[in-house]
């Protein structure tokens, strides 16, 4: 195997730190092709779909791949603005924020796990510019093998093949950090005075129940997360609950689903809520479409009153600042 190399190097510590911001993931446009194109590699992942390969490669190329991108492009092109898809455009615009926030010792890339820019481009950059140190930053706050798991699994493989292996800190889960806490109450308490209401839904991204049961921590970290904040906010325990979106397939997922909570908490005498989406450090097709457009309706058509939904953190002040200081935690060593 060769290894890749470096021209001109220098053996002398580098007091530069890396910072490589990784988020999911989204397709180029919301044009079929592309949606495809990141379907393709996303639910190939062996981390997102745990089936066979070859069974699972005949379900995703001979059905999923020819009926799902023409439907999940039109749900793209909905949430899709001038200045491109939500996603990105609130990843980019908190990495060049942080930039400007962070010392100038510290370099940050951005990467997407699916999609561009990718990883390997995020990695490459950071060591031509002389980072010794890296961080890697997964802004999944719950740590799961379908998402955290799978970029450190793709951070080993280009690592792999660089003949200096940097000295690396990957962060697996910040879900219960005194921070990222503080920002997420702060960003449910502006809202709980003027909209008075009946429970606050946390929902988060849904995994197969298989993974919880055979060690997967992200149910108790999503639990965790939901404890402090509402231990934080002075919330009685009738007053929020926990549930999951965006299930796929017929196993079982993580339950209470979000869907069937929209569908119920009407005929429960529950009309007026607030919902928060804390998995989601940015705002995405599945906060934007799925929460409050989609489980709105489906509250509201049940006969709910009101529904708010508190955006994500993006690229808040509050956001910035917690990573800001976050990192400096992590580098203390470095310095």
């Amino acid at each position: 195997m060769t290894f890749i190399g470096e021209k001109d190097f220098d053996h002398e510590p580098s007091e530069k730190i890396g910072v490589l911001l990784c988020n999911l993931g989204t397709p180029d446009s919301f044009q079929t092709e592309d949606v495809r194109r990141f379907l393709k590699e996303f639910l190939s992942d062996g981390r997102v779909v745990e089936i066979p390969r070859f069974i699972w490669w005949f379900i995703l190329n001979g059905i999923i791949l020819i009926f799902r991108p023409s439907k999940s492009a039109k749900l793209y092109k909905s949430v899709w603005t001038q200045e491109g898809s939500p996603l990105m455009v609130y990843s980019d615009k908190l990495t060049d924020k942080l930039s400007k926030e962070l010392p100038e010792n510290y370099v940050i890339e951005l990467a997407m796990r699916y999609g561009n820019p990718s990883i390997e481009e995020g990695l490459i950059a950071l060591k031509n510019k002389n980072c010794r140190n890296l961080i890697v930053l997964p802004l999944f706050p719950q740590y799961s093998g379908t998402t955290t798991g799978s970029i450190f699994d793709e951070v080993s493989r280009v690592l792999s093949k660089w003949r200096w292996v940097p000295n690396l800190n990957f962060i697996n889960s910040y879900h219960d950090d005194d921070g990222y806490i503080s920002a997420l109450s702060n960003s449910v308490k502006k809202h709980l005075s003027t909209d008075s209401p009946q429970k606050v839904i946390f929902s988060y991204h849904g995994i197969p129940k298989r993974n919880f049961t055979q060690g997967d921590p992200y149910h108790c970290f999503c639990k965790k997360t939901t404890r402090l904040i509402a231990e934080k906010l002075s919330l009685e325990e009738d007053k929020y609950m926990t549930t999951f979106q965006s299930r796929f397939g017929r196993a079982e997922w993580l339950k209470p689903y979000t869907s069937e909570t929209m569908e119920t908490l009407p005929s429960e005498d529950i009309k007026n809520i607030l919902v928060i989406a804390p998995g989601f450090s940015v705002d995405c097709l599945e906060t934007i479409e799925e929460i409050d457009e989609e489980n709105k309706e489906i509250f509201m058509d049940a006969g709910g009153e009101k529904f708010r939904y508190i955006p994500c953190l993006n690229d808040s002040e509050e956001h910035v600042s917690f990573i800001k200081a976050f990192l400096f935690k992590q580098t203390h060593n470095w310095k």
